[in-house]
């Protein structure tokens, strides 16, 4: 489990993880960008990873909720489950197919290996916005999965960008991300004598 950082602190190891394996498809410099998709096209060959919806995870929703004694005295601290939901944006030459070669590298990349590794996070948690991240301890690890999107849903999500016209783009999922509370139970006294009592059967 993490503190609130971790959201942020996966966008920026994903954009770390793509920046990696761009090679060896791609020979020249690109820029990955945690940020919306542009409005203007970059005169640079630029990817850009958009977190642009975080939703509760299915299978977690209520496994971490927290648990607390007849008295209120918490016993298990909560833990929020979120999945974390991006658009990868690729811009380049189109004569050269540039954004098309960005966007096969990122795919490759994210099928190749799947799970964010722990050096690329304690890599993104070094930067001074992310001071305190404590993603890299974490047990639990986040996955990148594509996320299969029709016409009609790729429509609404770039519908949501004012006056931002489509590119190439790539959906992924990462699930999942646990949360903690902040909320720590209090010590428990140690057990100082066991008591075993036996009933008879009726």
């Amino acid at each position: 489990m993490s503190n609130a950082l971790a959201i942020a602190t996966v966008t920026q190891a994903l954009a770390l993880q793509i920046e990696r394996q761009l090679r060896p498809e791609i020979n020249f410099a690109v820029s990955v960008q945690t940020r919306r998709p542009h409005t203007e096209p970059p005169p640079d060959p630029t990817i850009t990873v958009f977190c642009y919806q975080v939703t509760p995870d299915v299978a977690r929703r209520n496994a971490d909720s927290p648990i607390r004694a007849s008295d209120g005295t918490l016993l298990n601290r909560a833990a929020a489950a979120v999945d974390l939901h991006y658009l990868i944006s690729a811009y380049g030459e189109e004569n050269e197919l540039v954004g098309q070669r960005l966007i096969g590298s990122v795919v490759r990349g994210l099928h190749e290996v799947p799970i964010l590794p722990a050096d690329v996070i304690a890599e993104a948690a070094l930067l001074p916005y992310l001071n305190g991240s404590d993603l890299a301890d974490s047990v639990q690890r986040v996955r990148m999965s594509p996320t299969s999107m029709d016409v009609d849903e790729t429509s609404k999500l770039w519908g949501m960008f004012h006056q931002t016209p489509y590119v190439l783009s790539a959906v992924y999922q990462a699930a999942l991300v646990l949360l903690d509370g902040r909320e720590v139970p209090p010590e428990r006294p140690p057990v100082r004598e066991q008591t075993v009592t036996v009933t008879a059967g009726g």
